[in-house]
């Protein structure tokens, strides 16, 4: 028996990396898995189904329960498809785990429009098209007095939470993820489901490219604080019932440390009770910023 027993899963962008640890953690503790993934290289080309069905092939070697899936989770219709798939397979869902991404690092002033609307479609779009439709699951048996125990767990960064240098259109992506957990989680709780995300920090295509050295594994052994398989253990007690009371937060996990992000917030504030003149601005934003905490630094900044 594992703390997640009987619970259907959809875990998107499993075929390698972060995704197909959390695959392979969620079937160890006896859910059952709906593995999505389009098979692409890092930057959203070359689709292939080969990674998905290698995972499902491992979890059916544990003795577990999965199903593949090729389906585009940014394509609205697509991740409807793949909710209604793992209520066929497996009568049910209660956890969507969004993790599927690509990146398309450049620094900011020679960014191009297609970059942007690729990182966007996939981490934005890609993140709301299956909750949404996991929601509308969620909701209609809430509408017929069934009870729900659900989870959506998204991926953010710390990118998204700080800021990357290169790393522009990722970065808002990214942030955009936070924003929307946090709206999910007001707005679905009525209908028996939490919105939580994490910021991981990982080996994987992506950083091992953007961030080589920090990412290099342990030549003499011990503990390999970048591997994968550090940040799954809290997304499945995150996607468990033992969860259930947490909603709303974003956690960074990376190594062995687990964290709560602390993010924006009402901080210092002055209130002149009348409109400000231009010129009295000044003054006042320099008390402000005197009294406020200073921001942690953007990633790659000097």
């Amino acid at each position: 028996m594992g703390i997640c027993d009987g619970r259907v899963v959809i875990v998107t962008g499993a075929g390698r990396g972060i995704g197909r640890e959390h695959a392979l953690a969620f079937a160890r503790e006896g859910a059952k898995v709906i593995v999505n993934d389009l098979g692409v290289a890092q930057d959203g080309s070359d689709a292939s189904d080969t990674p998905a069905q290698q995972v499902v092939d491992e979890i059916s070697g544990l003795g577990g329960s999965a199903v593949g899936s090729g389906h585009d989770v940014a394509d609205w219709d697509s991740a409807g498809e793949m909710v209604q798939l793992a209520v066929d397979s497996f009568g049910g869902l209660d956890v969507v785990v969004n993790n599927a991404g690509i990146l398309r690092d450049r620094m900011f002033v020679n960014s191009e429009q297609a970059e942007w609307e690729a990182v966007l479609r996939v981490h934005v779009i890609g993140h709301a098209a299956p909750a949404r439709h996991a929601g509308s699951y969620w909701r209609a048996r809430a509408k017929a007095g069934e009870t729900n125990d659900a989870r959506i767990i998204n991926t953010s960064s710390g990118a998204g939470l700080m800021g990357s240098v290169a790393q522009a259109a990722y970065s808002a992506a990214k942030g955009a993820i936070a924003s929307l957990t946090l709206v999910q989680s007001a707005e679905m709780a009525r209908i028996g489901a939490t919105a939580n995300a994490i910021a991981p920090a990982a080996r994987t295509r992506m950083t091992e490219e953007a961030f080589a050295s920090m990412m290099e594994a342990p030549v003499e052994g011990g503990f390999d604080e970048m591997d994968p398989a550090n940040v799954s253990p809290l997304v499945v007690w995150l996607g468990s019932p033992e969860s259930a009371d947490v909603t709303g937060r974003v956690f960074e996990v990376e190594a062995g440390i687990i964290g709560i992000a602390e993010g924006y917030r009402h901080g210092p504030r002055i209130d002149k009770g009348a409109r400000w003149e231009p010129g009295e601005v000044g003054a006042a934003v320099a008390d402000l910023l005197a009294e406020a905490e200073r921001p942690t630094p953007v990633y790659g900044a000097s």
